[in-house]
């Protein structure tokens, strides 16, 4: 038997424990955090029509979109954070619809659905007739209850679109910017499997008998190392079971109530299984666990899976007051936080564009999804993750206390190090790791950024050629969370070995220069300066932060050699590049400033015409810090915020962070209330709109978490600063999380603090709030 992957399968114990603490600590208000979710569930009070009317559910790693139709049936659309196809994609399991007969929701004035956000359950009722639907918190199971006043029949039916195979025809992969898809590819895509069951349920899948990852390696001149990774997209098989109580098969995707039935009950199991030598292996799997799951008291998993949900809303929360704008952004932080907890603790991360939220309609045979009309597994910009828009989820996560939905993405990065490594020494033979900034989730470059039939070891698209800075993010990231939780475990297993790799690659793969300071060239920085660029602020930015912090960490976590090394190529860096504005005072075309301008950052030492909207300049002030309220430097990041090229308060835009790390409280909170109210077309509005990315547009609400966090709280060090950048008309209650297990609880009445706790106490003298009134 194949071991069955229980990613989303998490003891209430490991959370008690966690928890414990806070909860002894706060005693009868330990229930703040469910009381602000739960003033922001959503009910609507009519009957939805299609996939654009959905609410959202999950528990981290199986994820649904459910909506109701105008014939009263509901609808959920099923994902999974490792349901990968062979041509690494991220791809939906399937769409369930639920029909009942009479159906007591069809034209009833009293209609009412409603998402509970505190414990992640959608309602709807007509009366007393009541359907709820779940995805337990605590096992790979979605749950559909019933209860009806007058007995009805139902009808559970498995729909699936992915029915033909050929990628060279009508495909899922084609139509789409940055799709996996080539008439000369090597692999077809597979349809999905609907497998024989015996009578009482429906079982699907889709496995994996091909993959292209072989034929990527090859593709970007790594034959050699075709043999020594193994392949993660070969044999994969992910699909799921649908059973319940008086349920038969009345068809190879349908389920049939025996007879007419006030109470119904519908289990849908998923599994997801590596290295399937044959189908018939992973459906015994399968439906043992299926097995299992339908023996679970429905009323006990229901509590466990309240208990979770009530764990993690008092964890942190946020909730501001004083009028119109401030309520909306207490909305929208929650509804952020609640999508990453439905859908970031599972095998993988949750992805920027879309995350396991992307819904659409089947398509014609011989039709290709589009921007405008599309299939449910499509999403614009592809199947990579880009680390640039990915990372902005995962920065807020450390100061609301959710290691736990971070842990996908560090694992992502510490578990493709290998490939890293191995790849660096094949073009440079050199030690170290670079990670592109598109990447699959195994590591190889996006293949349409390094190119079809590339004949050299280097990336083409002039956008990603030498985009490698998030490598140093993510390293910040993870010291942040190390010093948060003090997990040495973690710091030895994964900070180091991704942080040597990353340092180590800067401090070999380009030479010093006349003054003996590493000269990054050729270079870029971000993707607004591309190839002409020396010496990129960012990259500067990142070393000049991560390294003494990584020299700092406690004793054993690092070698003497490791220190050494690191602390050379410190000495090494070249300084923040330094220049001018222009009489008009903008950041200065190619470098060049005004004799009478007034000095400020500049995104390189070097660099040419710009190709995109970001202030590369602006990474000293977020995410390195390096300069901000409370730090020498402030003025000067200042008139660089100023003088940026490109605000941008939405989606992957830095504006609100910035602003509040440079204590500029009317930018921050103007930014907070546009990021906030970015509503998608959608009847869920939280489904943000994509700027530039997908639906939802989770960068967006990632980015706006952090304004809001960083508008309350900063931290350096031990020091924790209240109020950075809160403004007079604005009231707060906030628990927010920070370094050194430290939990700060506070109430800000009309932008003045009135009272805050700290635990543990001893931290009480860390705690300063800040009192300058400039930007205010």
């Amino acid at each position: 038997m194949k071991r069955i992957r229980k990613a989303a399968r998490i003891g209430i114990a490991g959370w008690l424990a966690f928890l414990v603490p806070a909860l002894a600590w706060h005693g009868q208000a330990a229930e703040t955090g469910v009381q602000v979710a739960s003033a922001q569930d959503v009910t609507w009070l009519s009957l939805g029509t299609n996939e654009n009317d959905s609410m959202p559910i999950g528990n981290g790693d199986l994820a649904a979109n459910v909506w109701t139709e105008q014939d009263g049936s509901l609808v959920v659309l099923l994902a999974k954070s490792d349901a990968w196809t062979e041509l690494g994609k991220l791809v939906k399991l399937g769409r369930l619809r639920l029909s009942m007969v009479p159906n007591p929701f069809a034209g009833s004035p009293g209609f009412s659905q409603k998402l509970f956000v505190e414990n992640g359950s959608v309602e709807i009722k007509s009366g007393s007739n009541t359907l709820r639907v779940w995805v337990d918190a605590n096992r790979p199971v979605m749950e559909i209850q019933a209860h009806m006043d007058k007995p009805s029949h139902f009808k559970a039916s498995l729909e699936l679109w992915r029915t033909s195979h050929s990628l060279r025809g009508a495909s899922p992969e084609k139509g789409a910017m940055y799709e996996v898809g080539s008439d000369s590819m090597p692999v077809d895509f597979e349809a999905d499997t609907v497998l024989a069951g015996g009578g009482q349920s429906v079982a699907w899948c889709h496995y994996n008998m091909k993959s292209i990852f072989p034929w990527a390696l090859r593709q970007e001149h790594l034959d050699s190392l075709v043999s020594k990774f193994p392949d993660p997209l070969l044999h994969r098989c992910f699909g799921g079971m649908l059973q319940g109580p008086g349920l038969t098969a009345s068809s190879s995707t349908s389920l049939e109530s025996k007879e007419p039935q006030t109470d119904f009950r519908m289990q849908a199991t998923v599994l997801t299984q590596t290295n399937v030598q044959e189908v018939k292996d992973w459906q015994d799997d399968l439906e043992n666990l299926g097995r299992e799951e339908a023996k679970t008291s429905q009323a006990a998993a229901w509590r466990e899976h309240q208990l979770w949900w009530s764990h993690f809303w008092n964890r942190s929360w946020i909730l501001v007051e004083g009028d119109a704008d401030a309520a909306r952004v207490t909305h929208g932080y929650v509804m952020q936080r609640y999508m990453m907890a439905a859908s970031s603790r599972g095998a993988f991360p949750v992805k920027f564009n879309g995350g396991l939220f992307t819904v659409g309609h089947d398509l014609p045979e011989d039709a290709n999804s589009s921007n405008g009309s599309h299939n449910p597994d499509y999403r614009a910009w592809g199947n990579c993750y880009w680390n640039q828009n990915n990372r902005l989820l995962y920065w807020p996560l450390l100061e609301s206390g959710d290691e736990d939905l971070i842990k996908p993405w560090f694992d992502m990065y510490s578990d493709d190090l290998p490939l890293e490594e191995a790849r660096n020494q094949m073009y440079y033979h050199q030690n170290g790791a670079s990670y592109p900034e598109t990447m699959f989730f195994f590591g190889l470059p996006s293949l349409h950024d390094f190119g079809w039939n590339n004949p050299s070891n280097t990336i083409q698209s002039a956008w990603q050629r030498y985009h490698i800075q998030g490598g140093l993010e993510v390293v910040a990231q993870m010291l942040d969370a190390e010093e948060d939780t003090g997990d040495l475990e973690f710091a030895r297993k994964q900070l180091v070995p991704v942080a040597d790799a990353v340092v180590t690659y800067y401090g070999q793969h380009w030479p010093l220069d006349e003054t003996g300071h590493i000269r990054m060239a050729p270079s870029q920085s971000l993707e607004t300066y591309q190839l002409d660029a020396v010496n990129p602020t960012p990259d500067i930015a990142g070393l000049r932060s991560d390294i003494p912090r990584l020299l700092a960490l406690s004793q054993g976590l690092a070698t003497e050699e490791q220190k050494s090394r690191w602390t050379r190529i410190y000495n090494e860096l070249p300084p923040i590049p330094l220049g001018r504005t222009t009489a008009s005072g903008r950041v200065p075309p190619m470098g060049i400033g005004a004799t009478n301008g007034l000095e400020t950052i500049l995104p390189a030492e070097h660099y040419g015409k710009t190709h995109n909207s970001e202030n590369p300049e602006l990474y000293v002030a977020f995410p390195y810090h390096l300069m901000g309220v409370g730090k020498p430097g402030l003025e000067l990041a200042r008139i660089a915020y100023k003088a940026r090229r490109s605000p941008q308060k939405t989606c992957w835009g830095q504006d609100g962070t910035e602003a509040a790390a440079l204590g500029l409280t009317s930018e921050a909170q103007a930014t907070a209330v546009a990021e906030f109210t970015n509503y998608g077309d959608e009847r869920f509005p939280w489904f943000w709109r994509p700027a530039h990315d997908w639906i939802p547009d989770l960068d967006n609400g990632g980015s706006g978490m952090m304004t809001l966090e960083s508008m309350l709280m900063q931290c350096d060090g031990k020091k924790i600063l209240l109020l950075p950048a809160w403004p007079s008309n604005w009231s707060a209650q906030f628990k927010l999380h920070a370094p050194f297990s430290t939990v700060v609880e506070g109430t800000v009445s009309r932008g003045r603090v009135v009272r805050w706790k700290v635990f543990p106490a001893s931290r009480a003298g860390d705690v300063k709030v800040w009192r300058e009134q400039m930007g205010r």
